[in-house]
């Protein structure tokens, strides 16, 4: 009976202890189903990402007003440089002006002509030289090889000699380059 006593002992023991271990189980098991119940419903779930959504559509509504501001600021400025771009040169422009006028003004009053001309020549080279300092050059185009990229050409010129054909004869305008850009193509007789 001892042994058997045990035995029941021990099956006991055993009995209670799978029964612990099954309330543990179940316990363990009702654990996560409460944290399912925590877990966001799906109309939870829809109404948070509507959220997110309207959040990134203000967000690139505010990039694109951002970038719309930026594109009228740099029209604005750059309608602005057009308009008063040449503000520069011309307030250059003045102290020749000012020459130019005061030779009208005086030029009655002159009976020396080489005078007038000479001062009308130091004029035309303080008007040449600001040019340059501006970055305007005349084009040097008399006896140089044709070239469309320079010259105009607008007249032919027969019976040159063969080492002459398509040299530049004769300049009729000038042409000018403003900082390595053509402005105005030489309009040029051309040896055919």
């Amino acid at each position: 009976m001892d042994k058997e006593n045990k035995n029941n002992e021990v099956n006991e023991e055993i009995v209670n202890e799978q029964v612990e271990d099954t309330q543990k189980a179940v316990s363990d098991e009702q654990e996560p189903t409460g944290q399912k119940q925590q877990e966001k419903t799906p109309e939870e779930k829809i109404a948070e990402l509507e959220k997110q959504i309207e959040g990134l559509k203000n967000q690139q509504l505010y990039k694109v007003a951002e970038f719309d501001n930026f594109r009228k600021r740099v029209m604005q400025e750059k309608a602005e440089l057009i308009k008063n771009g040449g503000s520069k040169v011309i307030a250059t422009l003045l102290p020749i002006i000012d020459d130019l006028e005061r030779a009208q003004q005086n030029m009655d009053s002159y009976e020396d002509v080489a005078a007038v001309k000479e001062g009308l020549n130091l004029i035309i080279d303080k008007f040449f030289k600001l040019l340059a300092q501006e970055g305007l050059q005349k084009m040097d185009v008399v006896g140089n090889d044709f070239d469309a990229d320079y010259h105009e050409a607008i007249a032919m010129v027969p019976g040159q000699p063969e080492e002459m054909k398509g040299k530049v004869m004769d300049c009729m305008t000038p042409g000018y380059i403003l900082n390595d850009k053509v402005i105005r193509y030489a309009k040029v007789a051309v040896a055919d």
